[in-house]
């Protein structure tokens, strides 16, 4: 799959190209007419999503590649590397292209606030995935404490049934609290664990892990301070990867107890396999809209809602997606759209 990647240098050639061939699409109408059905039409889409490093995120974004191919849209998606300063100037990038819609998966949504109300001004909608802010057209959330809260919710069912008072549960805590919507996450998660816990379990270890490489190390230092470790939650597919991964180092696939366990979201090909297997570390994950293709078309559907003109103000301005468990009984199902 070809992906178009931009630099954050634009020369002025190169830009105006750009500007003129999305006033040529659709005959030389004009695309950001709210007129009519967005659906018939062809748009061009500015994607900016914090890393295409991480697992989820790059599953994702191929399959939402695939649906802005089929509908025959103009699109750039590229990553900023967690880094605010670039995703600002990959913005700029996209309303001097003129596109139609800029998405952004912020690195810091405080820092892309101006450049985004500059989009509006531009009369460029904006759609914002994860954070709820305020100059876009539309945010499409995930009320991250209550994410966290079900992830210790489903930890806890775990613990329950493996530890006791007397025999508790020793739990690592895999975040990135950098980020605003993963430091609520994992504060939901401990919550969770809080509320749905018998006494059974202590948290011992705090540690980042937004990409699986570090959390992989992190989770092997854990190991290392804290030999009888046993429970790993954390607040994405990097968190589940990367502490599996070191777990299997640990134990052997097969060999892994049956009191240790890993528990996280988002929903990835790996961790799915991982699950299916049933001889490695991982116990559970709590999903979104299932696989990546049903993310893609739910993301895809957003893009026409906003770019039809339809309004999303007041209560409607923060769009919640759905949140479900993986479980035997669907794991087969979202495979198939992975």
């Amino acid at each position: 799959m070809k992906k178009k990647i931009v630099s954050i240098l634009l020369c002025v050639t190169m830009v105006a190209a750009m500007a003129v061939g999305c006033g040529s699409k659709d005959g030389g109408s004009d695309s950001k007419s709210e007129s009519g059905d967005s659906k018939d039409k062809k748009y061009k889409v500015g994607i900016t999503i914090q890393s295409l490093s991480n697992a989820y995120w790059a599953g994702v974004m191929g399959k939402l590649e695939e649906q802005l191919k089929d509908k025959g849209w103009d699109y750039t998606l590229i990553d900023c590397e967690d880094n605010s300063a670039t995703q600002v100037s990959q913005i700029e990038n996209f309303i001097t292209s003129g596109c139609d819609l800029i998405m952004v998966h912020p690195s810091d949504a405080k820092a892309v606030e101006n450049i985004c109300k500059e989009a509006l001004d531009a009369d460029i909608k904006v759609m914002c995935w994860d954070d709820p802010m305020e100059n876009t057209t539309a945010n499409w959330v995930l009320d991250n404490t209550e994410l966290g809260k079900e992830i210790g919710k489903t930890a806890a069912e775990f613990i329950n049934d493996k530890f006791t008072a007397d025999d508790k549960a020793q739990v690592t805590v895999i975040g990135y609290p950098s980020t605003k919507v993963l430091k609520e996450r994992a504060d939901g998660i401990k919550e969770g664990l809080k509320e749905n816990c018998k006494d059974n379990y202590e948290v011992i270890a705090e540690v980042d892990g937004l990409e699986a490489p570090e959390a992989q190390s992190n989770v092997e230092s854990v190991l290392s301070a804290h030999p009888d470790a046993n429970v790993f939650v954390g607040v994405g597919a990097g968190a589940m990867i990367g502490s599996n991964e070191a777990l299997l180092q640990k134990y052997g696939k097969g060999k892994i107890p049956e009191n240790v366990g890993v528990i996280t979201t988002d929903v990835t090909e790996q961790q799915l396999n991982s699950l299916k297997a049933g001889n490695e570390a991982v116990r559970s994950i709590v999903g979104f809209e299932g696989s990546n293709e049903d993310t893609a078309k739910a993301c895809m559907k957003m893009y026409e809602r906003i770019l039809s003109g339809e309004k999303f103000e007041g209560d409607d301005h923060n769009v919640y997606r759905t949140i479900k468990p993986i479980t035997t009984d669907n794991i087969d199902e979202i495979l198939k759209g992975m």
